[in-house]
């Protein structure tokens, strides 16, 4: 007998619990009561349980087995492997296979098992008629009949295209045993596993379980043992008849088959011209992989890609994605990695086997054999003159580059832009542009920058290679003299030319004699020189021409007219 004066909790040998409040009892000198069927107390249970053990599934678990008193008969730690058997089949002791049923995985359970579903009356290790203790781990569970179980987790808003066998991937993983103890982990490796699909180069599990995905999509793929590394596991990290999963990030996928795509065309309403091989295009790119990793841009270089198509100046894929553009198109150029940078990558932004995207815009293009091209927008209904070379022109231009980018404005100024047609005052391209033109006429000019301001361009104004676009139109127009002439006369010349030059008549014709002759005769319309220049200079360098020995004045024996010159020069 026990007497107990405040709230008692006892545990007797039956494992039965009995409450005492201020009561006196004798039940735990009762006789032991035969243990009938298992006991089971759940020590630990995991919050989600995906998958109960039932009859027939194989199951890995750990356990410790103890008598009643506590000492260890059995232990599967001690061994450093997992118990492996299918339940429900007679491979166990009826009480284990009982107690097995219904765990999940990670579950902890403490298990009693009378010897009737123990070993009995027969012992050797264990004695006769032993109640059994076993505290048991479930580690893995499957079934023969499993096969891949995928779990999407993540699905991309845009997927135009899901792996299909034959397709080679690129994917970041980290593989795990059905109880979360990691075995592997390609993010550890900072290096995607790039392999095809479907063909056996993987395992047959993650072979069906990549099938179908998206680019950017994220799965856990379940397998069995039968479709992962079988009864022998890999010989390190994974087990023999172990499941496996996999959660998986897919980004990268193509075919070896498989061409550019050029998608998202953005063609502007006006497209005159496309590009074909040999020609030099200027174009922006963003560039990224598949997954959306930026790689390189030419905006950051705030500088345009400038290069020749169609030559092997760039990637394949490139190359031929820049065929057939227009100026100012926008297009989304995907490229596999044999067109692009094909198994070794760069080194460094780009993987091994990485498909490629580059967002384009096309800026300009020209080709080396381009001229310049006039287009006349307005002329005058009167059109008595056109422009030669040699003439001295006044006229307005607006400039910009070939995306409307505004270069310059002589109507920013106020006043018009001078200069003398083939004087090499102008870019070639404007000198082709101001030929045969009338007063008032109006053109649009398209100069490719051979004839324009070339590779280097002008520093700050306009970019190297650049296609110049110019809206021109001429306001005045003064004849020029015939080519070869920078002065002329009206009138016939006097027979006394040299005795009117030398006024003091010393037989001598100084400079300022020179000039002043030449200055009347403009100012009397008997002569003139030719205009866009500096009159001045002009007279200097037919005095210098006159002045055969040099020494600063013109005698008769030195002064001669043009007609009487064996070769041009500026002389009278």
């Amino acid at each position: 007998w026990m007497s107990f004066s405040s709230i008692t909790m006892i545990k007797c040998a039956q494992g039965v619990l009995y409450l005492s409040v201020l009561v006196t009892f004798a039940a735990c000198n009762a006789p032991p009561v035969p243990l009938d069927d298992i006991l089971i107390e759940k020590t630990s249970v995991p919050e989600q349980c995906v998958r109960a053990v039932k009859v027939g599934d194989f199951v890995r678990y750990h356990y410790i087995g103890t008598f009643p008193d506590g000492n260890k008969f059995d232990s599967s730690y001690d061994r450093g492997s997992t118990y492996n058997v299918f339940v429900g089949k007679k491979q166990l002791i009826e009480g284990m296979d009982k107690a097995l049923v219904g765990m999940c995985i990670n579950e902890r359970r403490l298990v009693k098992i009378p010897p009737q579903l123990a070993y009995g009356k027969q012992g050797d290790i264990i004695p006769p008629d032993s109640i059994l203790h076993f505290d048991v781990l479930l580690l893995d569970v499957w079934n023969p009949e499993d096969g891949v179980q995928i779990n999407t987790y993540h699905t991309p808003s845009v997927c135009s295209r899901k792996v299909e066998v034959s397709d080679y991937v690129r994917y970041h993983y980290n593989g795990t045993l059905l109880d979360g103890t990691l075995f592997d982990s390609s993010h550890t490796r900072m290096r995607t596993y790039d392999t095809y699909v479907g063909i056996g180069w993987l395992i047959a599990g993650m072979d069906q379980g990549l099938l179908g995905m998206c680019v950017g999509e994220r799965r856990i793929i379940t397998m069995p043992p039968s479709l992962g590394y079988g009864e022998n596991g890999d010989g390190s990290d994974i087990p023999g008849q172990a499941s496996l999963v996999f959660d998986v990030v897919l980004l990268d996928l193509h075919n070896p088959r498989d061409g550019i795509t050029v998608t998202n065309q953005v063609v502007p309403e006006s497209c005159t011209r496309k590009t074909v091989s040999g020609d030099y295009v200027r174009y922006h790119y963003n560039g990224s992989l598949l997954d959306g990793t930026f790689f390189d841009s030419s905006y950051s270089r705030n500088r345009t890609y400038d290069t020749y198509v169609g030559r092997g100046y760039v990637i394949a894929g490139m190359d031929e994605g820049l065929i057939g553009v227009c100026i100012g198109e926008r297009r989304t150029i995907t490229i596999p990695p044999h067109l692009g940078y094909g198994e070794e990558g760069t080194g460094t932004k780009i993987p091994g086997s990485a498909v490629l995207v580059f967002d384009v815009h096309i800026i300009d293009f020209h080709n080396p054999t381009d001229n310049t091209e006039i287009t006349v927008t307005f002329k005058p209904d009167e059109c008595d003159r056109q422009t030669k070379k040699g003439d001295f022109v006044k006229y307005h231009y607006n400039a910009s580059l070939m995306d409307g980018t505004s270069i310059d404005s002589t109507y920013n100024y106020g006043k018009t832009y001078n200069i003398v047609l083939g004087a090499n005052q102008v870019v070639p391209g404007m000198e082709d542009g101001l030929m045969d033109m009338c007063v008032g006429e109006r053109r649009h000019l398209v100069i490719p920058p051979h004839l324009g301001y070339g590779e280097r361009g002008v520093t700050g104004e306009v970019p190297g290679s650049a296609v110049l676009v110019f809206d021109i139109e001429l306001v005045e127009m003064e004849e020029g003299l015939p080519e070869g002439y920078m002065f002329i006369w009206n009138d016939e010349v006097s027979p006394d030319l040299f005795s009117e030059m030398d006024k003091n008549s010393d037989k001598e014709v100084e400079p300022s004699e020179f000039t002043d002759y030449i200055m009347r005769q403009v100012t009397e319309g008997k002569g003139r020189l030719a205009p866009g220049f500096d009159p001045y200079r002009i007279i200097d360098n037919m005095f210098s021409n006159q002045d055969r020995n040099g020494d600063g004045k013109i005698t008769e024996a030195e002064f001669k007219l043009k007609a009487d010159e064996a070769a041009a020069h500026d002389e009278l």
